[in-house]
């Protein structure tokens, strides 16, 4: 039961990190007018949060 607890709450952690991360790639894009950081700012946390979730919860 607490592996359980442990996996949620590291969902819910890179979930909030995620939702920052993607408003600084926003606001990358849209105020300092740099498309493609932002793009990859946006793709490269997006893996980094699945590839992270997946070994937590293969582990």
């Amino acid at each position: 039961m607490p592996n359980f607890v442990y996996h949620i709450l590291f969902l819910i952690i890179s979930i909030y990190i995620l939702l920052k991360t993607i408003g600084y790639a926003l606001y990358e894009i849209n105020t300092i007018k740099n498309k493609p950081g932002g793009i990859v700012i946006i793709t490269f946390s997006i893996f980094v949060v699945i590839f992270a979730n997946v070994m937590v919860w293969l582990n």
